[in-house]
């Protein structure tokens, strides 16, 4: 029988009478392409799973994708706060890429790319990044959101250095598992959407795939996982939903503006007209000019400013639209965002100041920073009046 030299960071699953040879790669690794390449040679796999969903798939090998993306859209289906944060880590992947020679998930592009060659079949074995976003997002508390957006930041305004070894290094068991302990040690929430659901994920999607040879390409931080998980057929159903808003969010979306709209004519009761003239021009200021401000900041058009600031006031009380997607309608339409400019959006993210001359992100940044002045305003504005009034 013919020897197979595999990669040190490939590790061999039997199941039943099937084998599974476990890519462990790094995102932005010109050794991680290679070692799918030898593998693949060596193996000559019936099926090759990639560590990819139908859309990151449809992203990295359709390079159109951008051009046809309907900004209008993004904003009516509450989509710009979760596109925003996907561009962000992109543009975290991208100046990796770039300092390091390498694309982006080249490894997964060659699993692709040698399916295609070998007639191998092909499977994207992870689960939707719009789900898995939206059950990290749904599934935290405020405190810890704030915690994670300040991260995202830093990602992309970080100018740390960092070389190929580094990379490499990442890829050892020692080092993974550090950084592992560490990451739920911050974030235990996260880790168990964003790491813990996504081994059970793949790991599931592997067992499904068809073929007595299969080579399965994905990040080495979830080999440990997969590999305890492979041997348990598992639904995954529970694992595909998005979470609902939990009772006291409802209550609060809908009570507050309630509570708001009391108070004021609870006002005028107990201390006559003026007092709630005084509370109204407090509610409608502090939310307008935060909203604005916000606006200003993303740095917004002039009339997306001012939608901001006549805006806010309203939607506050309105659980049914935010300011910043009034604000974002309007600054895409004043600055339509052309083809061009959403051909040109990879290349935007990889600067910080890419992300404020690109009219498509400018329009994210106006509906997030809008919205987030405006929750500022309400709160600061209802304790005001809550001072003032009772």
């Amino acid at each position: 029988m013919e020897t197979v030299e595999l990669p040190d960071c490939v590790s061999v699953i039997t199941l039943g009478d099937r084998q599974i040879y476990l890519v462990g790669t790094a995102h932005v690794s010109k050794e991680s392409v290679e070692d799918v390449r030898k593998t693949v040679a060596q193996v000559k796999p019936d099926t090759i799973c990639v560590e990819l969903c139908a859309s990151r798939h449809k992203t990295l090998t359709q390079k159109d994708v951008w051009r046809k993306m309907d900004i209008f859209k993004v904003i009516k289906e509450k989509k710009a706060t979760l596109l925003l944060a996907q561009l962000i880590m992109s543009a975290f992947y991208r100046r990796l890429g770039e300092k390091l020679g390498v694309q982006p998930g080249a490894e997964m592009l060659e699993g692709v790319a040698l399916a295609a060659d070998t007639d191998a079949r092909l499977v994207l074995a992870d689960r939707d990044i719009q789900i898995t976003l939206k059950r990290v997002w749904g599934y935290l508390g405020f405190r810890t959101k704030m915690k994670l957006a300040y991260h995202l930041l830093v990602g992309i305004l970080t100018r740390e250095e960092i070389d190929a070894g580094m990379i490499e290094t990442l890829k050892e068991k020692e080092q993974l598992e550090s950084i592992m302990a560490e990451f739920a040690k911050h974030f235990p929430e996260i880790k168990e959407r964003l790491i813990d659901e996504r081994d059970v994920f793949l790991a599931q999607k592997i067992r499904e795939a068809g073929g007595k040879t299969i080579v399965a390409i994905v990040g080495a931080g979830h080999c440990e996982g997969i590999r305890k998980q492979i041997h348990q057929d598992q639904s995954l159903d529970e694992l595909n939903i998005v979470p609902a808003k939990s009772s006291f969010s409802v209550l609060m979306k809908w009570g507050f503006p309630l509570l708001i709209v009391f108070l004021i004519a609870y006002g005028f009761i107990l201390k006559g007209s003026d007092h709630t003239w005084e509370n109204i021009w407090i509610w409608f200021l502090v939310n307008g000019v935060l909203s604005a401000i916000g606006t200003i900041i993303a740095l917004g058009h002039p009339a997306a400013v001012l939608s901001a600031f006549l805006g806010a006031p309203f939607t506050s009380l309105n659980p049914l639209i935010a300011a910043g997607w009034v604000a974002g309608a309007v600054q895409a339409f004043v600055k339509r965002p052309t083809v061009e400019d959403f051909e040109d959006l990879p290349n935007a993210i990889g600067s910080v100041r890419g992300f404020w001359t690109n009219p498509a992100t400018r329009v994210l940044l106006v509906v997030c920073l809008a919205n987030l002045g405006s929750v500022l305003g309400t709160y600061i504005s209802a304790g005001i009046i809550v001072g003032r009034t009772l």
